[in-house]
Order: structure tokens, then C-alpha cells, then sequence
């Protein structure tokens, strides 16, 4: 008799011997069963945390070359360039000069504030040929994107936290299910020994690093409140003895810009409501980075969960959306409602997301009817109350 056969006898007799004891005795088998799936799970896990990439993958890519850039998404945030002072210390510790770069603009004022306050050497590109070094490091992101020629970067290791197929060709780390890149960097420093603060054991961790990975944390999950798994507690506990709380202020705390302060109160004045959902339309402005910090300042109002903001700039409509509402994907909701749009594009997490579109291919241009601002109103509604 041929072994696999043999093998499914096996089994067959096993399975009919547990069900001839669970007829019995119910109580044990039960507990029997409960205990075997409790093995099976723990197993499952164990095998995800052995397969789990490590800092000391990453410190071996690293060192294996003589410099490396650390690119940066569009117009990064301070968890995107929090990520990338972290990578850019490891690079340090092994004698690996590490260029930052990044596509697009630093105009948010909390993302200028944390740039100035932390004196970061940050460099801005606009192609593929400007990038300082063939071993390119993505933080943040995981697809190469915002720059001419982006397609053609393959990038050896990618770091992120945000869903998507990107990988690296020798060290890939994207876990969806963390809030923010830079506690993957805290990890990936206290496994390596480094220690926040005054060490007894370990190598400190600079005052700005430390202050920067804390900061990028917050910045992510709204100081903890929004989107933080268990690693960001842990990570911000792991590095709070070592921060700067000086330089963390004054991050936290810029000057605002006098448009800021108008788009936000034109979003609450404009606001339309349905129920616990809120849409506004800004019109016209200079600066897009006001758009999600009015979406920021709409969510604050009694009895709104979910909200869109939107404004004009140089002929593109630019939105963000934020969701306190566990119905309410923000991400998937502008996907999908921009998904029919030449030219148009939205995304992002489920508490978080952003898109634009050319205003020109919503008013008809291209293979579409067009989409006037009513009814691109309506059908975001209709998304958040789940009618999609």
C-alpha cells in the first residue's frame, strides 16, 4: 500500500478514535480540543515573529555599502523623517554615510518646525538622477513615488507601516498593523542595545533622535488617541527617558500662518452635515497643507465622526479625510469615490486619508462624464453611511 495512503489511514483512525472519546467524555475532549487549537495559534505566532525582519538585517544592508540614501515619501511628515534619522543613525554606527532625501515640498508648519528644531540635513530632489547614491533605503512608503524616473528605483530595504506590495531586494519591513514607521525604528534599537537617556549598559541614543522617533509617533496616531497599536506605547515608553523635552515643544507648538487660521474657519462656517458626517469645500488656495489640518480641527466638532475637507490649487482639488468612526475607512471611502476620475487618485489609512483630482477631468475632459462638486459631495457622503 502506497505511504500517502497509509499516512491518510493514520489520520482517519486518529480523528476516529478523538471522536469516540469526545461521545464519552465530552468535558475533557472539549478541553483537549481547546488546548490543541491554543498550540496551533501560538505556533502560527511564534513562526510570524521568527520570520519578522530584524535590525540586524537592516545594520547588514547597511554596512554592506559605503553610503546609501534614505528617501523619504511627497512631502514627508515627522514620522516619515523621524523613520529616517533613525535608519540614518544605524548607517552612522557602521560607518555607512547615509544621505536624506525626499520629492516634493516641507510646508506643513509642524513639519518645517520639526525640521528646524532638529537641524536636520535634508535634501530635496526632483529625479531619479538626483538621488546621492545607488543603495536607496525607503522609509514611510514602500513604492518609490512624487519624482521623475521614480519607477526605475529599486530600492534594497523598505521600512513602513502603510499597506501595499513595495518590497526591497534584500530587506523588507511593512507592518500595516503599526501606526506609525518610527516605532519600527525604536524597536529596532532597543533590540540593538541602545539604550534612551543615561545608560547603565548600552549606547545612548542622541537627545534628537530619540525626541524625533517620539515625535513621529504622536504625530501618527494623534499623541496615541488615533491608530496606535500596542508597539507605539511601548516604543514611546522605551524612548521617553531619552528625549529632549525642550525640543519636543518646540516642535509641537509653531507659529501658524495667517491662510491656516482662515482656511480652518472657512471649513467650519462651510461645513455641510448629514448626520454624524461632515463635508467642506475651501475653494481657492496657496497652501494644500492647511487642508488636512482644517480636516483635523472638523473632526473636534460635537457629534462628528467622519469628515472631508477639500480646496483648489492650480487647477487640481486636493482632499483630505479623518474618521473616528470604526464604520468609516477613510482611506478605502476616497479610493473608491475617486476611483472613476481620469486622473484622479485617493487612499490612505482608516483613520486618515487624502486625494486629488485635475478639475479639468472632473468637469468632462477625458472618457467620463464628468463630476460636478455636489455630486462628488453626495457620493462621499453616501460612502460614509456605507452605501457603497
Amino acid at each position: 500500500m502506497p505511504g500517502r495512503l497509509v499516512g491518510q489511514l493514520g489520520v482517519d483512525r486518529a480523528i476516529d478514535q478523538f471522536l469516540a472519546f469526545a461521545r464519552t467524555d465530552p468535558t475533557v475532549a472539549v478541553a483537549a480540543a481547546i488546548g490543541i487549537v491554543a498550540l496551533l495559534v501560538a505556533g502560527w505566532l511564534l513562526f510570524r515573529w521568527y520570520r519578522r525582519p530584524t535590525a540586524r538585517g537592516l545594520t547588514q544592508v547597511l554596512e554592506s555599502a559605503e553610503e546609501v540614501t534614505v528617501l523619504m515619501h511627497p512631502n514627508p511628515d515627522p514620522d516619515a523623517m523621524g523613520a529616517a534619522i533613525g535608519v540614518a543613525h544605524l548607517a552612522d554606527r557602521v560607518d555607512t554615510e547615509a544621505f536624506i532625501q525626499y520629492p516634493g515640498e516641507i510646508r506643513h508648519q509642524e513639519n518645517r518646525s520639526f525640521r528646524t528644531v532638529l537641524d536636520l540635513d535634508l535634501e530635496r530632489i526632483e529625479s531619479a538622477e538626483d538621488i546621492a547614491s545607488d543603495r536607496v533605503v525607503l522609509v514611510d512608503h514602500n513604492e518609490p513615488r512624487g519624482f521623475d524616473g521614480a519607477e526605475r528605483i529599486r530600492p534594497v530595504a523598505v521600512i513602513d507601516h502603510h499597506p501595499g506590495s513595495g518590497d526591497g531586494t534584500r530587506f523588507t519591513d511593512v507592518r500595516p498593523e503599526y501606526g506609525a514607521a518610527s516605532t519600527i525604528l525604536a524597536e529596532y534599537l532597543d533590540s540593538l542595545g541602545f539604550e534612551p537617556g543615561d545608560p547603565t549598559d548600552g549606547e545612548p541614543i542622541p537627545p534628537e533622535i530619540a525626541s524625533g522617533l517620539l515625535y513621529g509617533i504622536l504625530a501618527d496616531t494623534s499623541h496615541l488617541t488615533n491608530g496606535a497599536s500596542p508597539a507605539e506605547f511601548e516604543a514611546s515608553a522605551y524612548l521617553s527617558p531619552g528625549i529632549d523635552s525642550d525640543l519636543l515643544d518646540r516642535i509641537a507648538n509653531p507659529q501658524v500662518d495667517a491662510e491656516t487660521l482662515d482656511v480652518k474657519a472657512r471649513a467650519i462656517t462651510g461645513r455641510e452635515v448629514k448626520n454624524p458626517f461632515a463635508m467642506s469645500h475651501v475653494g481657492d488656495l496657496s497652501n494644500v497643507d492647511a487642508i488636512p489640518q482644517a480636516a483635523d480641527e472638523l473632526l473636534h466638532l460635537e457629534g462628528v465622526t467622519a469628515v472631508v475637507v477639500s480646496g483648489r490649487k492650480d487647477g487640481t482639488l486636493f482632499l483630505s479625510g479623518r474618521s473616528r468612526d470604526d464604520r468609516v475607512h477613510m482611506g478605502r471611502i476616497l479610493e473608491h469615490v475617486l476611483g472613476d476620475i481620469p486622473m484622479a487618485s485617493g487612499g490612505g489609512h482608516a483613520r486618515m486619508g487624502g486625494g486629488q483630482a485635475s478639475i479639468d477631468h472632473m468637469e468632462g475632459i477625458g472618457p467620463s462624464d464628468g463630476v460636478s462638486m455636489d455630486e462628488l459631495h453626495d457620493r462621499l457622503f453616501t460612502a460614509m453611511a456605507g452605501e457603497v
